[in-house]
Formats: structure tokens, C-alpha cells, sequence
């Protein structure tokens, strides 16, 4: 009787010592190691943000290098103020700002709409991954200003020049990073969906594409990084107005002040679009480094 009491107690004593955890509503820890790269960093973000400009500001105040290496950060801030009125150059810098995000941004989502079906395709097919595979693959590791002036012959030097050079630059990574999600899908939760019924597609769409999504979203950060890092190439064609056209000018005439100054501008666009996709990332698939 006395093993059988043990036997039928110790249960209880277990879920009474669990209930108190359960209400409390923390996650008990099983154990005593920490998920690599676990806790929020924004801190010291926010530290290093302030390193660098206090690193800036020290140095181009105490001359540790020549202001026309390296201007005050007062000076920047006095061009874009000027830029952004018009009394810099030919036009203000919302114009500059407005070609520019038109360019990278028509690029980007046309690359989006194409590349990810694409992607998706060369990873459940194997006759779309024969055709598509080879021309991606072989002009994939090319930088864009070794087929820019093979674009300026075929396409001119107007709007679309520069877009497709753009748009060149995206898709790769897009189409690259969509069929490696799809392949990386378990084969367990596939055999599971057509185990209950389901048909080819419904696997495709409720499966595969789901699964795929994280690292899709994933390279649609990196390709708009390459975007902007094509856009001053882009508009070196021939472009009157954008933000890489306003560096290249301020560069020939060693306005490094300008310079700058359009780098910081991009790389701020260029972080806060990153920022919207870490916030879509979190939205559309939530249970990403949870599994």
C-alpha cells in the first residue's frame, strides 16, 4: 500500500509545486545556459551611436585630421540645412531624395514581385531550377559596373537604364534566398500535409511558402542594401537629380561636406527601411528563432 500511495502522490506534489509557476506567468528556465545571442541590444546601440559621433566630433575638432578629409559634423549639418532649402545645389535636396527613393524603390519591388516567385519556383521545381538557375548563377557574382555600359547600349540613358541596373542588383539575392528557404522546409511537416489530403499546391502554399518566409524576408534586407549600394552607379548615366549624382558632383570638386552628408542621408533611409522590415519580420512570422 505504502509503494502504491508514493506512486499516486507524487504526481500531485509535482503539479502543486508547478501551479504556483504557472500562475506567476514567467517561463520557467530548464536550464542554466542562455540562448546565443539572447537579451535586447538597444542599448548599446544607442552607446555606439554615440561613440561614433563623439569619436567624430573629437577628432574633426582637434584637427586629428584635416577638415578636407574629415569636416565637423557642424558643418554637415550647416550643408544639409542649406541642401534642404536649395541653396546648395542646382536643386533642393527633397528633389535628390525623391529621384532617388522613386529609382530604388520601383527597382526593389519589381525585383520582389519577380525574384521571390521565381525563387520559390527553382526550389519545387526542378525544370524551373534548370532554367532559371544558370543566367542567375552566372551573372550573380558580377558587380553591376561591368554590365552598365551593356545596359546604356541597350536601354539608353533614361529612367530605365537605371532602374533595371538597380533591379539587377535585387533580384539575385531574392531569388537566391527564396529557393534556399524552400529547401530548407522540413520534410516531416510535407509528408505530414499530404498524409491528411492535401494536393500539390496546398502544400506549396501553406507549407512551403510559410516556411520559406523568414529567410525570404531575410534577403529582401540585404537586396534593398544592394540597391543602394547600385544607386550611385546608376546614376552616373546621365542623371541630373539623386543622391548618388549629388555625392559624384560634390566628389569631383572635393566637397567631402557634401559628401557626407549624402551618406548619412542614405544611410539613414537605408536603416529605417530596415527597421520597417525587422517590424514586418516580427508580424508575419512571429515563431522565427522560437522552434
Amino acid at each position: 500500500m505504502s509503494a502504491s500511495e508514493e506512486v499516486t502522490t507524487a504526481p500531485d506534489d509535482g503539479a502543486n509545486n508547478a501551479s504556483p509557476q504557472a500562475g506567476d506567468g514567467a517561463r520557467p528556465k530548464t536550464s542554466g545556459y542562455s540562448t546565443p545571442g539572447e537579451g535586447a541590444s538597444t542599448a548599446i546601440s544607442v552607446v555606439t551611436r554615440i561613440s561614433i559621433f563623439a569619436l567624430w566630433w573629437v577628432a574633426s575638432h582637434l584637427g586629428w585630421m584635416p577638415p578636407l578629409f574629415l569636416p565637423t559634423p557642424e558643418t554637415v549639418l550647416q550643408r544639409l540645412w542649406e541642401s534642404a532649402r536649395g541653396d546648395l545645389t542646382d536643386a533642393p535636396l527633397a528633389t535628390h531624395f525623391g529621384w532617388s527613393m522613386f529609382r530604388v524603390f520601383t527597382a526593389f519591388f519589381l525585383a520582389c514581385l519577380t525574384a521571390i516567385p521565381i525563387g520559390i519556383a527553382m526550389g519545387v521545381s526542378r525544370i524551373a531550377r534548370g532554367i532559371f538557375d544558370p543566367p542567375i548563377e552566372f551573372y550573380r557574382p558580377l558587380p553591376p559596373l561591368a554590365y552598365l555600359p551593356l545596359i546604356i547600349i541597350w536601354f539608353g540613358i533614361d529612367e530605365l537604364s537605371k532602374v533595371l541596373l538597380i533591379y539587377l542588383a535585387c533580384f539575385a539575392p531574392l531569388a537566391m534566398s527564396a529557393r534556399a528557404g524552400v529547401r530548407s522546409v522540413s520534410q516531416e511537416q510535407i509528408h505530414a500535409a499530404y498524409s491528411m489530403g492535401a494536393s500539390r499546391w496546398q502544400v506549396i502554399r501553406h507549407v512551403v511558402i510559410p516556411a520559406a518566409m523568414p529567410e525570404i524576408l531575410t534577403a529582401m534586407r540585404i537586396s534593398i542594401g544592394f540597391g543602394w549600394t547600385t544607386l550611385v552607379a546608376a546614376e552616373m548615366v546621365a542623371a541630373t537629380h539623386g543622391l548618388g549624382q549629388m555625392v559624384l558632383n560634390a566628389s569631383n570638386f572635393l566637397r567631402t561636406d557634401i559628401v557626407i552628408m549624402g551618406i548619412v542621408v542614405i544611410g539613414t533611409i537605408a536603416y529605417l527601411f530596415d527597421l520597417l522590415m525587422r517590424y514586418v519580420e516580427r508580424v508575419v512570422v512571429p515563431w522565427k528563432g522560437k522552434a
